[in-house]
C-alpha cells in the first residue's frame, strides 16, 4: 500500500512537534510494516524512508497526488471532495461545529464522542527513539509538559499544585515572563522556566522529574505529553477531561478538577515508576496505532464511508472547571 500522508508543518520535528512527530512515527512503521510511504509537506522538509513532496495549500488536491498513492491521510480538513480514496485525522477542538468528512477520525474515544462518531485512532509513538528509562535516578522535581502561553493547558494551575504541594516544577514550554497571551509573571524560584524544549533535553528533564502537573480547562483530544510522562515513569496529576481517563488508569495518576486534590496527591506520590512506564509502551506504541490506521486505511479502500453523518463538534471545550 502506498500512503500519502499531508500536513501543514515541516518534517522532521525540530522542537518539541505534535502532529509532525506522530505522523513521522506513523510513516516509519508503515515502512517497517512493508509499506511505501510519501509525505506531502512544506519545503524544507526532509526525510530518510519515504518521499518529500512539496504541499500548495492554496492550489488543487488531485493534482498534487501521484497516480501511484492508495489512499491520501490528511492532518487537517482539505475542505474539497477528493475523487481518491482519503483519510482525515482530526488533532483538534472546533470552536465552531462546522462538518467536517465522513472519513474523518479522531484521536480518542472521547475526542470521537464529542463530534457524534465512533471512529478514532489513539496516538502512539515511537519509544525506541526516546531511549531507556533510569528508574533508579534521584527525581525531586516534577514537571509540566505544553505550551504554557495557551490558557487552556493551565500553567498557573500546575503552578499552584506545586507549591501547594511543597515541590519544585520544571515548566517545559514557557517562559517566566509571558505576553502572548494575557500577561503573567512568575517570582517564585520554585518554578523552573525552560521555553519551548525537545529531543534529548525534554527527554533528560522527563527523566529525573516525579510526576506530570497537567491542569487542563479543556477537553484534551489525547495528550502526548501525558504518554511521554508515563514513558519516562512519571505519574500524571491532572483533570479528567477529554481522553485523559482513556490514558492514565488509577495506578499511574490522579485525575481531579480540585487544586488541593492533586496537591495532595504530588504530596502521597504512591505511584509505581515502572507501572506508568508499562502503561505507555503497552498501550500507546507507534506499532498499536499504525495497526489502528491499516485497519481505517482498508475500510476506505473496501468503499466504506466510517461516519454515516458528518462529524461535527457538539458542545464547548474550553474553560472547563477549575477549583483552585
Amino acid at each position: 500500500m502506498h500512503v500519502l500522508l499531508v500536513n501543514n508543518s515541516p518534517i522532521p520535528v525540530f522542537a518539541y512537534g505534535g502532529t509532525e512527530r506522530v505522523i513521522w512515527d506513523l510513516g516509519r512503521e508503515l515502512v517497517r510494516l512493508g509499506h511505501r510511504v510519501s509525505y506531502l509537506v512544506p519545503e524544507g522538509s526532509r526525510c530518510d524512508f519515504g518521499a518529500v513532496l512539496p504541499i500548495r495549500p492554496d492550489a488543487p488536491w488531485e493534482p498534487q497526488i501521484p497516480a501511484d498513492v492508495d489512499i491520501v491521510h490528511f492532518q487537517f480538513n482539505p475542505r474539497t471532495e477528493l475523487q481518491r480514496p482519503y483519510l482525515v485525522t482530526e488533532h483538534g477542538n472546533a470552536r465552531k461545529p462546522r462538518p467536517l468528512p465522513r472519513n474523518t477520525v479522531f484521536l480518542s474515544r472521547d475526542h470521537a464522542a464529542r463530534y457524534g462518531s465512533t471512529e478514532y485512532v489513539h496516538n502512539g509513538l515511537d519509544w525506541d527513539s526516546y531511549g531507556p528509562v533510569d528508574f533508579s535516578r534521584a527525581r525531586e522535581r516534577c514537571h509540566f509538559l505544553g505550551k504554557a502561553a495557551w490558557g487552556v493547558k493551565n500553567v498557573r494551575g500546575a503552578i499552584r499544585v506545586a507549591l501547594s504541594a511543597g515541590v519544585e516544577l520544571d515548566v517545559l514550554g514557557g517562559d517566566r515572563f509571558n505576553f502572548k497571551r494575557g500577561l503573567r509573571f512568575t517570582l517564585s524560584r520554585r518554578i523552573h522556566f525552560h521555553g519551548m524544549v525537545g529531543g534529548a533535553y525534554k527527554n533528560e528533564r522527563l527523566n529525573a522529574s516525579r510526576g506530570l502537573i497537567f491542569p487542563v480547562r479543556w477537553h484534551e483530544p489525547f495528550g502526548l505529553a501525558v504518554i511521554e510522562s508515563l514513558y519516562f515513569g512519571c505519574p500524571v496529576f491532572a483533570t479528567p477531561y477529554g481522553a485523559l481517563p482513556e490514558l492514565v488508569p488509577p495506578d499511574c495518576g490522579v485525575l481531579s478538577a480540585s487544586a488541593a486534590q492533586l496537591s495532595e496527591a504530588v504530596r502521597a506520590n504512591a505511584f509505581d515508576p515502572r507501572a506508568c512506564h508499562a502503561q505507555a509502551v503497552q498501550h500507546f506504541g507507534v506499532q498499536q496505532m499504525a495497526r489502528g490506521y491499516l485497519r481505517m486505511y482498508e475500510r476506505v479502500l473496501d468503499g466504506e464511508v466510517l461516519n454515516p453523518r458528518a462529524p461535527a463538534i457538539q458542545g464547548p471545550a474550553r474553560e472547563l472547571p477549575w477549583q483552585r
